[in-house]
């Protein structure tokens, strides 16, 4: 855990070398989304994605394959949540909720060509925010009193212990 005046590391939890992205229609009301909706044969921007955790947060981060260069960045505070959410008909899409510097968010969707892609996404952000909802615990556990009766293993005035080991007879005060 990083103090104050201490800045905190940068993690990778998972990079995978093809995502592509799409334009999704809006939402026609509460109804699931959909991926079959979009243009799959024909994605708006393909590239890498690298999923870093900095803190409590997570980064879904899209960038350029060759460059490194950022595309789109989606700051995850909570999984599941508004920022990255499934979508009903399919295992390998999600819904993005990408925000830029100036805080503007917009909504994409994202897909991998392997459904073991789209697994490790979905693990990598599950063991990220189950382990921050640990560190909470224990930062909770560390400031409430240990109220648990303590066991006092010491011996009481005038109790021995004999142990017979062999020949040899031990007694201990």
């Amino acid at each position: 855990m990083a103090t104050e005046g201490q800045a905190e590391y940068e993690s990778v939890l998972c990079v995978k070398p093809e995502v592509c992205v799409y334009r999704i229609p809006p939402r026609a009301s509460n109804r699931a989304i959909r991926a079959a909706d979009w243009k799959l044969d024909a994605p708006d921007w393909t590239g890498r994605m690298r999923v870093t955790a900095r803190g409590k947060a997570a980064y879904v981060k899209l960038e350029d394959k060759i460059s490194g260069e950022l595309f789109a960045q989606a700051p995850v505070d909570e999984y599941p949540g508004i920022t990255v959410e499934t979508v009903s008909d399919s295992s390998r899409y999600f819904v993005l909720r990408i925000q830029d510097d100036n805080g503007r968010s917009a909504f994409i969707g994202i897909g991998f060509g392997d459904r073991g892609d789209a697994f490790d996404f979905n693990v990598a952000l599950q063991d990220h925010f189950k382990w921050v909802k640990q560190e909470d615990e224990f930062k909770k556990q560390a400031q409430e009193p240990d109220t648990t009766p303590k066991l006092d293993l010491g011996f009481k005035e005038g109790q021995t212990i004999t142990l017979n080991i062999g020949v040899t007879v031990l007694s201990f005060n």
